[in-house]
């Protein structure tokens, strides 16, 4: 599938402007709603899917009736329930929302295919910065693998619509910026995340972005450090480690960050079984490696996976494992899972 930005024929599009400019994107988008339309705005709940939600809603107000955002996942890490309740963003879970009744639906920063709950849906609109996948179709599809945050990309729409965002907005792109770009260490990180960076530094609060920062771990978590150090293998610069299980998949990035600052580990992989779903955490230096297409090619027959060269997640039902009868998931199954899909 192709970048598209469909139906881009509006009056109040510039002669010069060109078909990939902020400014045509913009109208593209605008020109597939009604006034009438009530919007669902779907997120898998993250900094950058907050705040590029956030920006979107603002896009969209006084365009459409009404714009909700919804979102299916349980926001337990702390910075980001630190965030929502900071800045008082009014998200509500999926599963509480009447879904098929809303006339147009959004999906950011996610593709449908990334989630069983979104495969059942149909989306007018698609925006995300992870690689493009295929097997679905929107009205409107703007996706930027190139881009380190969908945040970025919001910034754009904002300036091409003369809209000043306000604190609150401006200081949740900078963090969702600052997240996905890990403090701009990504390889895939472009200039235009810096200039959307700079523009939101004279208006968003550092202090409250210093504070989601700093709230990071529950005093219950340490136990999985505990975990993770005493269980780790390691075996030519890769490191591995399984959990078991863990109150939230948002403990395995933590480690997994841990785990990558260290010298001697090219690769971490970290798992934890969630639920009845194995989730897979993986990091490595994105340079001649690709963590993405290791979480494809060792997991993608279980369920999804996938990610950008230096960071990859992998999430698989645990029926669809490879278990002998009775045997749990352990580190030395993540390892002959990888192992065997690397011959």
């Amino acid at each position: 599938m192709q970048k598209r930005f469909e139906k881009i024929s509006d009056t109040n599009i510039t002669r010069s402007a060109s078909k990939n400019s902020a400014l045509a994107r913009l109208n593209g988008l605008w020109n597939i709603f009604e006034r009438s339309d009530t919007v669902l705005i779907v997120i898998s709940a993250d900094p950058d899917a907050i705040a590029s939600a956030m920006a979107l809603k603002r896009l969209l107000s006084y365009r459409v009736q009404s714009v909700v955002i919804g979102y299916p996942n349980e926001i337990r890490r702390l910075n980001n329930v630190t965030m929502v309740k900071r800045l008082k963003i009014p998200i509500e879970r999926l599963h509480t929302l009447p879904v098929k009744e809303y006339s147009k639906k959004i999906l950011v920063d996610s593709q449908p295919n990334h989630l069983a709950c979104f495969e059942k849906m149909s989306f007018n609109a698609v925006i995300d910065h992870h690689p493009v996948t295929t097997g679905w179709d929107a009205d409107f599809i703007d996706i930027r693998p190139e881009y380190g945050a969908v945040s970025s990309m919001m910034v754009e729409y904002l300036r091409a619509s003369g809209i000043k965002p306000s604190v609150a907005l401006a200081t949740a792109l900078f963090y969702g910026i600052k997240v996905d770009t890990q403090n701009f260490q990504k390889q895939n990180m472009q200039a235009a995340d810096s200039i959307s960076f700079r523009y939101l530094f004279g208006i968003a609060n550092l202090n409250l972005v210093r504070k989601f920062e700093l709230t990071e771990l529950r005093r219950s978590e340490l136990r999985y450090f505990r975990t993770a150090l005493n269980d780790v293998k390691t075996s030519k610069g890769r490191a591995y480690v399984h959990l078991g299980k863990v109150s939230s998949p948002d403990i395995l990035v933590i480690i997994a960050d841990f785990f990558n600052r260290v010298d001697s580990f090219d690769w971490v992989i970290v798992s934890g079984t969630h639920g009845d779903k194995l989730v897979v955490i993986f990091r490595c230096d994105g340079y001649r490696k690709n963590a993405g297409k290791l979480a494809k090619k060792s997991f993608g027959r279980f369920g999804p996976a996938g990610g950008h060269k230096e960071a990859a997640r992998a999430e698989a039902p645990l029926k669809n494992l490879p278990l002998r009868e009775n045997k749990e998931f352990t580190t030395k199954v993540l390892i002959r899972l990888l192992t065997t899909s690397a011959k």
